[in-house]
């Protein structure tokens, strides 16, 4: 599913009632498109006149990029929430995720049957439910190497970038063709889009499969 404001609130009180005994105030939710998080603390810090570390302006960032199952995304929040009750409560931790964390983390996952973890990118299984999973239009070149490899590029959907990467691509002495096609496959979600002249190798029963709806794409 994808995170609404309204949710992650919800979500918020609930765990903080049956986690963390109802002692985290509320923080303004946030929701962002970013493509590098699931879920964020932030805050900011001041030194005070005794010289005190103070922390202020919390908000709780949950992207609405990524379509993940609810149990992920409570995870998410929750994970979050330790990174706040660990700041609230002025904790001196190892690092981001120190000791304190850890020993957190790990009682809340005993305890509650959570499944909560350091860094949502340590599986390949993760990975994949962290892509974004959203339709949108791609421009994707498809490029036939003479070596007998075929890549793909995701290219800007501006004529000035396909035709600057076309010419390159023709001008190579190891490409063969490129043809280009649209698809609103969100396979493609996955590769960065530029004009850099440069080529991605999925494997072929892949590719195949996420182009097998997509248009031919001609140049005016």
């Amino acid at each position: 599913m994808i995170a609404t404001q309204q949710y992650v609130k919800e979500k918020f009180g609930e765990f903080n009632r049956l986690i963390f005994g109802g002692k985290l105030p509320m923080l303004p939710i946030c929701m962002s498109n970013a493509r590098t998080f699931l879920g964020a603390c932030t805050y900011r810090r001041k030194r005070n006149l005794l010289g005190k570390t103070v922390f202020y302006d919390f908000k709780l960032k949950i992207s609405t990029r990524f379509d993940l199952p609810e149990k992920e995304l409570e995870d998410t929040i929750i994970h979050e929430m330790i990174h706040y009750y660990i700041a609230v409560n002025k904790l001196k931790d190892t690092s981001t995720h120190g000791h304190i964390f850890q020993q957190l983390m790990g009682d809340i996952n005993t305890k509650f049957g959570r499944n909560i973890t350091i860094s949502h990118k340590s599986t390949k299984e993760q990975h994949e439910q962290m892509m974004d999973k959203r339709e949108k239009w791609h421009v994707v070149a498809v490029v036939s190497m003479k070596n007998g490899k075929t890549g793909i590029k995701v290219l800007p959907r501006v004529w000035q970038s396909i035709n600057k990467y076309c010419d390159g691509v023709r001008r190579s002495n190891e490409a063969e063709d490129i043809k280009l096609y649209l698809t609103k496959a969100p396979y493609f979600n996955r590769f960065p889009t530029s004009s850099a002249l440069r080529v991605y190798y999925p494997p072929m029963e892949e590719l195949t499969e996420h182009l097998k709806d997509a248009k031919p794409l001609v140049k005016p």
